[in-house]
């Protein structure tokens, strides 16, 4: 199975010149400059990657990424696997957070099932493209093969072809695998050269010693690895079906021009890979939240990204990024509809 040409070839470049008009727009508007904070910069940067002067971000894709990682043998979680197929169903039943802010939202969801140990069976909204129970343990091999990585990136790539067909202005990524945590840990430290002492956290809530252990698990994983930092290899070597899934459907949007709003540590560490493949996908990436887990901060601080919001969360599934939803909406609005001071017949600011 050959690699997705998303993940070949840099995306298009953002329009400069809507970034232009949107700035020299938010100038002229009823409010001192700058006085909107982040939200005006989201606007420029929308209408640039949107090439339009009236930046929007509906409709909003949402696709969960799901997987098992063979590294839990080692006692990394604080949850039997058992609960990544558990939640898949709950996902489909509308019970978990990101159902639930994607009805709020009035999002599309779809959840894609990669690889569970626990049997899932046909469900509303799940799209079943099964690479298999589960990827190997990465504490001693490498966690996938190269045709399952080809396979991964290839069902995050047709994601974000069913975003494009659906006309979606936004897409989300998010992520559900017991351990994934422990891979997005190893490839941060591989990538930025960090010792896992660093980055690793809690996850689902482990304790200091099995943080402790969690660290020691992952220093085993990059001893294995060596130094290579090769996108594909480090992917193929830490990463987990889930995380290969959103590098695929990151680069895949920013390739068909849909910009993408980054959830925490989990997707961030899918979206460091990207980057690091291809730097201009860097352009079509919004960053949502900074999360409770440790290595976040340092791939954020990696990428350059200033997130919107830092409400100590670490949930996963894209829910950081669903909460966020509201803001980019709101930048749009405020950008697009608030009277000029001409309009208003109102005076600017004085020149001094």
């Amino acid at each position: 199975m050959p690699l997705p040409q998303s993940w070949l070839q840099q995306p298009p470049t953002p329009s400069q010149a809507h970034s232009e008009l949107a700035l020299a727009r938010q100038q002229v508007l009823t409010k001192p400059p700058g006085s909107l904070g982040k939200l005006e910069q989201v606007a420029i940067t929308l209408a640039g990657l949107s090439g339009s002067e009236t930046p929007a971000v509906d409709p909003v894709r949402m696709v969960i990424f799901a997987g098992d990682h063979g590294v839990c043998a080692e006692g990394v979680s604080a949850f039997p696997q058992a609960v990544t197929a558990q939640m898949i169903a709950n996902f489909a039943h509308g019970g978990a957070a990101i159902s639930v802010m994607a009805k709020e939202l009035n999002a599309s969801l779809e959840v894609v099932n990669l690889g569970t140990v626990g049997e899932v069976p046909e469900l509303p909204g799940v799209i079943d493209q099964v690479i298999a129970p589960s990827t190997a343990n990465m504490a001693h091999t490498f966690a996938m093969t190269r045709e399952q990585v080809e396979a991964a990136l290839t069902s995050g790539d047709n994601a974000a072809e069913r975003a494009k067909t659906a006309g979606c202005r936004l897409f989300i990524g998010g992520d559900m695998g017991i351990g994934n945590t422990t891979s997005a840990s190893a490839i941060a430290c591989a990538l930025l050269g960090h010792s896992p002492q660093q980055l690793v956290g809690p996850g689902t809530g482990l304790n200091a010693e099995g943080v402790s252990r969690k660290a020691a698990v992952v220093e085993q994983a990059l001893a294995r690895h060596g130094d290579s930092k090769d996108p594909l290899t480090v992917l193929a070597s830490l990463g987990g079906f889930e995380l290969a899934g959103l590098v695929g459907a990151i680069m895949g949007s920013a390739a068909r021009g849909i910009p993408v709003l980054v959830d925490g540590f989990i997707v961030s560490a899918a979206a460091l890979i990207a980057v690091h493949q291809q730097p201009g996908v860097r352009d079509w990436l919004l960053f949502a939240h900074r999360s409770a887990e440790p290595g976040h901060n340092a791939v954020l601080e990696a990428l350059e990204a200033s997130p919107l919001l830092d409400l100590g969360m670490r949930l996963g599934e894209g829910s950081g990024a669903a909460v966020a939803v509201p803001l980019l909406r709101s930048a749009c609005a405020l950008h697009n509809h608030m009277a000029s001071f001409a309009d208003a017949n109102i005076s600017g600011k004085s020149e001094e």
